[in-house]
């Protein structure tokens, strides 16, 4: 066993452990709350969706807080420098995906749904419910790691298989807005932006993952 799972299993409650928990916990609801503001936004609900776009903004800075105190408590800790290392990939990573959420957030708040067509818009809610999944099994696959290392493959190779579907459903996504010929070319990129950030949450919960498969080999 590598020494980074020996220090797992020897220092469960060691204030470094339990601020990934608590920085996971929080990325996980700031991705919950994008989901009800595209909801809210698809809907209508503008007072709904800009409330559910405050809690993102507030949340990812104190995701930020954390990532911070996380990475002082790892540069003091017994670990060798690359476990370390490969501790802190695992946080950026986290990290990476609440700054996508959050952009995500930014660009739904500018987008004028009123001219999304209505496949369009089902397509973007499917998509972020596979982007949510993605983020689901990245937590199972964190948590495993820390509490029991044997299932953090598993976990992984779920996160790869939804990452696979949120790109497929970004394809669907860009064939439905080919297919609307009175869409104006800047919401057209406006919307392709949006996705794109979507993507760009489960590609990163799919990384760290990979970065996770790194310590699990390193056993």
């Amino acid at each position: 066993m590598s020494e980074l799972l020996k220090w797992f299993e020897k220092r469960r409650e060691e204030r470094a452990i339990q601020m990934i928990k608590q920085h996971l916990s929080i990325t996980v609801g700031i991705v919950e709350d994008l989901e009800e503001a595209i909801h809210a936004a698809m809907e209508g609900k503008e007072k709904e969706m800009r409330e559910a776009i405050t809690r993102v903004a507030k949340n990812e800075e104190e995701a930020d807080r954390i990532r911070r105190k996380v990475m002082d408590e790892l540069s003091h800790g017994e670990l060798s420098p690359i476990d370390r290392e490969d501790l802190m990939n695992v946080v950026k990573g986290v990290d990476m995906v609440a700054d996508w959420s959050h952009e995500s957030a930014r660009l739904l708040a500018v987008l004028p749904m009123e001219e999304v067509p209505e496949n369009v818009k089902q397509a973007c809610i499917k998509m972020m419910e596979g982007v949510k999944k993605c983020v689901f099994s990245l937590r199972k696959c964190i948590n495993s790691m820390i509490e029991n290392p044997k299932e953090a493959l598993n976990a992984a190779d779920e996160v790869e298989r939804e990452e696979e579907k949120v790109d497929d459903l970004h394809r669907e996504v860009r064939k439905a807005l080919v297919k609307e010929r009175d869409v104006r070319a800047s919401v057209a990129v406006m919307i392709n932006e949006f996705n794109e950030a979507l993507e760009m949450i489960s590609d990163w919960c799919e990384d760290t993952c990979d970065q996770v498969r790194i310590i699990m080999i390193r056993r």
